[in-house]
């Protein structure tokens, strides 16, 4: 929980986040936790740790979803 938690603190700081998925039939499994709380099938847990973050499904094993990421990464890095 360690990484979610520190990009959760960065985000509520102000920080632009982006969560990369896997490809949207796999998606985090925290998303679809059963609890008493989801809204629209979505856990209030995954909804309370990527609060303020942006999610980009991907499918990184595709040369065209690596691309992305690349593409995403270098864009925010200034390059």
């Amino acid at each position: 929980m360690a990484g979610p938690t520190c990009a959760l603190m960065l985000a509520d700081m102000g920080a632009e986040i982006i969560k990369i998925e896997r490809a949207p039939l796999e998606a985090d499994p925290a998303r679809y936790v059963n609890d008493p709380y989801s809204i629209n099938g979505v856990s209030a847990t995954y909804m309370i740790l990527n609060r303020n973050k942006r999610t980009l499904p991907l499918d990184l094993k595709s040369p065209e979803g690596r691309a992305v990421a690349k593409k995403c990464c270098w864009s925010r890095c200034g390059r």
